[in-house]
């Protein structure tokens, strides 16, 4: 294996996204023209840094081919998905094992967040790159933070941030901690790689992100991805200067 460390992308596209309330997996819905996950791939293939890019789908996926059709680079689709998001990853971890090192790092993204760009995924390595453990782009938190219960409380919101991703880890590392979460039988309250990483006593790094790189969770989070997509597509567009 080289001794420079690689990029390698990882989205686990197995899931249904039943709070989506869609016909299909939700990765699959058509947003600004294109399916979901197009967009989130696309925006790994138009990252240098980035040498390939794997989707974890479910074995019986009879849709990931047209999904990704038209898209040009370096990508794989491995059909492992698991019955959970973590089983998918290390499903994929295990499928990338002959051609991924042991320090190259990993940036897992979530399918549905179309809103992802080259720029965000640069930013994450340059910040991330010399770390010593990892980390994730995220947003810190500006508005009040309320807790329900027997009493409403006002949690205090410095230091709060709200997890996106990718979030970026060196294989063995991600590897090991997704492991002996589930081995530990803790799999239930590892809600994102950063926090099975956090169980082995180690504190990832928060990069900022941006509020265009949301999750598409509920039907109305399809319009707020739509604006963002079109946003950044009129300002990548060419100026041209014409007569008048």
């Amino acid at each position: 294996m080289p001794s420079t460390p690689r990029y390698f992308a990882l989205i686990p596209a197995a899931g249904v996204g039943a709070r989506m309330q869609a016909d299909g997996p939700k990765q699959y819905l058509r947003i600004a023209g294109k399916p979901m996950l197009a967009h989130t791939v696309g925006a790994f293939l138009g990252t240098p840094a980035i040498c390939h890019t794997c989707i974890v789908v479910s074995p019986d996926d009879g849709v990931i081919d047209s999904a990704l059709a038209g898209l040009d680079g370096s990508v794989s689709v491995l059909r492992c998905g698991g019955a959970t998001r973590m089983d998918s990853i290390l499903n994929g971890l295990q499928a990338m094992a002959g051609d991924v090192g042991e320090d190259d790092w990993i940036l897992v993204h979530d399918a549905a967040r179309p809103g992802l760009t080259p720029g965000l995924i640069e930013q994450l390595i340059d910040t991330v790159g010399r770390h010593a453990v990892g980390g994730l782009l995220a947003l810190p938190v500006v508005d009040t933070v309320k807790q329900a219960g027997d009493s409403l409380k006002t949690v205090p919101r410095s230091g709060m941030w709200l997890a996106q991703t990718p979030q970026m880890f060196r294989y063995a590392l991600l590897r090991d901690a997704l492991s002996a979460a589930r081995e530990s039988g803790a799999a239930d309250s590892i809600t994102d790689d950063a926090s099975a990483v956090e169980a082995l006593g180690l504190s990832p790094l928060l990069v900022e992100g941006h509020p265009r790189n949301l999750k598409v969770t509920l039907p109305r989070d399809l319009e707020i991805a739509a604006m963002y997509l079109a946003a950044h597509a009129e300002a990548t567009q060419p100026y041209h200067l014409t007569d008048h």
